[in-house]
């Protein structure tokens, strides 16, 4: 005779609203910079100071965009332009760069293949702000000091965008494609413009937004590189004014949060218009 064994009652800190009270809660945390900070980006000075930021009093959206159109100039959105500049051609070059460099690993054997590709991921564990004054150096000696190139020649070399690179190769470069187009007498170069970077279409994209985030994002190397304001990418602008706020411009904080706003607007307009490329791409990675 059997004996019936109750079936085991779930912990009820593990109960479906339980977990999602928690992830609520993450959310909340996650969420609360960004919703406080679009509230003070449409308040004044006098209403951001006075801790008067998620009410109602004190709004004055379009005087703060007047600010950042007449402070200095309008010289907000000459570092916005240098941004767009700097992160999306840096961002191309660098996706163009790893996937060909990644296409090499992957299709071509040669002499210390593997060695060579172990030292370009030793590149991925140095960190960013450790290189900088060295890059300063080697700017210095070739005179590209404060100017556009300082910073753009740098963001183009991204080892973490090889090694995806390969990965994308491995999985959607086929090897009997690469030998059927030899056979057919194309070249190298062709083989992969005409056929190889279609196919890591999703790669080049993935590594191009991720690149993009990194540069726009990017402080330091600006910061040791660049003495010429119009030469600022947006962050390191917004962070000069932040710099007056705390010493003795007050007033400029709502320019600082309101830049700070648009600043962060053209990343996620880019991470949703072409979501569909990254998030297969991660999904193909994952599983490489």
């Amino acid at each position: 005779m059997s004996i019936a064994v109750p079936p085991k009652r779930r912990p009820r800190w593990m109960s479906a609203a339980a977990v999602n009270a928690a992830l609520a809660l993450a959310a909340l945390y996650a969420f609360f910079p960004l919703v406080w900070m679009l509230f003070a980006a449409t308040k004044n000075a006098t209403g951001i100071m006075s801790g008067h930021t998620l009410d109602f009093a004190y709004m004055d959206l379009w005087g703060n965009l007047g600010g950042l159109m007449h402070e200095e100039g309008g010289i907000y959105f000459r570092w916005l332009l240098n941004s767009v500049l700097y992160a999306g051609l840096g961002s191309a070059f660098s996706a163009l760069v790893s996937c060909a460099a990644g296409y090499a690993f992957e299709k071509y054997a040669f002499r210390g293949k593997e060695q060579l590709f172990g030292l370009v991921l030793l590149g991925v564990l140095v960190p960013s702000a450790a290189t900088v004054l060295p890059l300063y150096l080697l700017a210095s000696k070739a005179h590209l000091v404060n100017t556009v190139w300082a910073v753009l020649i740098p963001s183009v070399v991204n080892p973490f965008g090889v090694y995806l690179a390969r990965v994308f190769a491995q999985g959607y470069v086929p090897d009997e494609v690469v030998e059927a187009a030899r056979v057919d007498g194309a070249g190298e170069l062709r083989i992969f413009g005409r056929i190889g970077l279609p196919m890591m279409r999703s790669g080049f994209t993935t590594i191009m937004l991720f690149q993009f985030s990194a540069i726009w994002n990017g402080f330091f190397l600006a910061l040791v590189m660049l003495s010429d304001q119009n030469l600022y990418p947006v962050s390191l602008g917004l962070y000069n004014w932040d710099q007056g706020v705390a010493a003795d411009a007050p007033s400029m904080v709502s320019l600082v949060i309101s830049g700070s706003v648009i600043a962060v607007l053209p990343v996620v307009v880019l991470f949703v218009c072409l979501q569909r490329f990254w998030r297969s791409g991660l999904t193909a990675g994952s599983v490489k």
